[in-house]
């Protein structure tokens, strides 16, 4: 029940509605419980068994509170018989009948009504929720995750709770309000026959309990095998073209096959299970209903201490109360498989980030002397990947990063931007440790273009609102045309408004980074991180995107990391990384009279 109350927090913004949830199911448990008492005073007038009183019965307190309601109630079938006839008080008790069950499903209606604006509201909130913790959530969280994963809990765990935790809202008040009603009214009319019922109560109890105790474990494999093939899919969809041109299909169906078989046969296990609890329930109650012909028909052939009509009614309200306690048990059993949806949700939701703001963190507005790498450190797991980095970054200046892959240069952009936080040393700008300013100002200094174009389904003129929600068109035209962009989003079909696809498959890879890199300008940070942006691009694609970089990078502080070292010749200083350590500074020129590294890499590359 930890994990239900964890959830039924969310549920505080809609207790309005829980209340006249609340009220509706009390008059709908009350008129329920009526519904069938009212069935009495008609069996009485239909088979002539109303006993004749004239005169109006006195109260005479709660002992005698259920022969009180009895005499009353023959009282009044007296005074219609008498004054109007056999026909008509029988009108009246139908009337009476039809009436109290019109008012029950009505504000069974209404109970329903109100609960689901609670229920819907829940299921929005606690998703847009777990949606705002996975984006808040650092990048180092996701490197070991399933992206299948995190949707499946996004999409189907949240889905299950709905309809397990957020369905036993309906009952919590109705059902047990109805059990409640329904044996006040077989103790007023039997309270030997009804003391006999709760003799078998607990025999049912504990077949349920029985039932339930493993529905938690086999609930979580189905869903954590769900997230399992939903990860393949998204895997499969992003990576179709490598699919086909190594002609892997059949080893993707396999991987995917195996999934699902496991599935099934968890969803098997899960499902006969949970399914045991309606044919057990049933037998359960209609073993109840036996004994209960048996003992209460003995009471009225034999004993002749219980009316026929109030023994017809007492079995009506005996059903009665089977409905509310089968419904409690099944919603026993979704509980545990709730438990199961809402401990993986709640995972994400208790999960804290390990980049966090400091108290009163400075809000950074400008940028301008420079940024300083003071000795930094900093390992993914257990190994080292930088070591005793020191950099100055002066504003205006463009520093490039070169070297083998694996000697650091990304993860110096990872830190930067405070996607990782450094183990030892820190990283500061005008002075200020950047763990001391607020993320969204840090980031807001930086523009970031990255060697894969990370471009949305969405259109041209979305994708660039990324980096700016309320830019004019004038703006994003001057931004496509810094990145030599603009000729090639004219002739689009739609220009600015034209959808390009799922990550951006509409367009060439050369297309793709220049708008990027339109996106980054538009922004206009004063700091810009390029990293490895050109590397993947054909010979024409990277003029193009180059020239529109050396446009970028005009009056800004430049971060830049490369690949190709031609690119890279004007920056103020080229800094060359070995094993995470600076092997190596200095402009082009002077780096290449020193015949190391750099000039051995530069050799490298032109001769291929």
């Amino acid at each position: 029940m930890t994990y239900f109350k964890s959830i039924l927090h969310f549920a505080k913004p809609y207790m309005g509605y829980a209340w006249l949830n609340i009220i509706a199911n009390i008059f709908y448990a009350l008129f329920g419980t009526l519904a069938f008492v009212s069935l009495m005073p008609m069996l009485k007038v239909l088979f002539q068994n109303a006993t004749k009183i004239n005169i109006k019965p006195t109260y005479e307190g709660i002992g005698n509170i259920g022969g009180y309601f009895e005499d009353l109630m023959n009282y009044y079938i007296t005074q219609k018989i008498d004054s109007q006839g056999e026909l008509y008080a029988l009108s009246l008790m139908i009337t009476l009948v039809i009436s109290t069950f019109l008012l029950k499903n009505l504000f069974g209606y209404t109970a329903m009504y109100f609960i689901t604006y609670l229920r819907n509201g829940v299921l929005r909130d606690l998703r847009n929720e777990v949606y705002r913790k996975t984006v808040l959530l650092p990048i180092s969280y996701y490197s070991e995750k399933r992206k299948g994963d995190t949707i499946s809990r996004i999409s189907s765990d949240i889905l299950e709770i709905q309809h397990s935790f957020l369905s036993i809202l309906e009952l919590l008040v109705r059902e047990p309000l109805m059990i409640l009603f329904t044996i006040v009214a077989m103790l007023l009319i039997s309270s030997k026959l009804t003391v006999f019922v709760f003799i078998f109560i607990p025999l049912s109890g504990f077949a349920i309990a029985y039932i339930g105790k493993s529905l938690k474990k086999k609930s979580g494999r189905v869903q954590k095998e769900q997230g399992t093939f939903l990860s393949i899919v998204e895997e499969t969809l992003g990576g179709l073209k490598i699919i086909k041109g190594f002609n892997a299909q059949k080893q993707f169906q396999e991987r995917f096959g195996q999934s699902t078989n496991r599935f099934f046969h968890f969803s098997n296990r899960l499902m006969h299970r949970q399914n045991l609890a309606v044919p057990i329930s049933e037998f359960l109650g209609i073993l109840v209903i036996a004994m209960l012909l048996w003992f209460g028909g003995s009471m009225v052939l034999v004993d002749h201490t219980l009316a026929p009509e109030a023994f017809i009614v007492y079995m009506g309200l005996a059903y009665n109360i089977l409905t509310p306690a089968k419904a409690i048990s099944k919603a026993s059993y979704s509980v545990k498989k709730g438990n199961a949806a809402a401990e993986r949700v709640l995972e994400i939701l208790t999960t804290e980030s390990t980049i966090q703001e400091v108290a009163n963190a400075h809000v950074k507005q400008g940028f301008d002397q420079s940024i300083a790498l003071n000795n930094v450190s900093f390992k993914y797991e257990d190994q080292w990947v930088l070591n005793d980095i020191s950099l100055q970054i002066p504003k205006g200046s463009t520093v490039a990063l070169v070297g083998q892959s694996g000697s650091g240069k990304s993860t110096i952009a990872n830190l930067l931007t405070r996607f990782y936080d450094v183990n030892k040393g820190n990283i500061t700008i005008d002075g200020y440790p950047i763990t001391e300013l607020t993320i969204a100002s840090l980031r807001g200094l930086m523009g970031l273009v990255t060697q894969d174009s990370i471009l949305f389904n969405d259109t041209v003129r979305g994708n660039l609102l990324v980096a700016k929600a309320n830019a004019s068109d004038q703006e994003l035209i001057e931004a496509l045309e810094v990145a030599n962009a603009y000729e090639f989003v004219t002739a689009l079909p739609l220009g600015l408004d034209t959808n390009i696809g799922d990550s951006g498959n509409k367009l060439s890879g050369g297309q793709k980074q220049r708008l990027s890199i339109a996106r980054a300008v538009l922004k206009n940070p004063p700091i810009m991180i390029l990293d490895e942006a050109t590397s993947a691009l054909d010979t024409e694609s990277e003029r193009l995107v180059q020239q529109a970089l050396e446009n970028m990078m005009k009056h800004r502080t430049s971060l830049v990391i490369a690949h190709r070292l031609s690119t890279i010749q004007k920056a103020d200083l080229i800094v060359v990384l070995s094993q995470g350590k600076i092997v190596e500074q200095g402009k082009h020129d002077e780096l290449l009279l020193q015949k190391g590294i750099y000039h051995n890499l530069v050799a490298m590359q032109s001769f291929n």
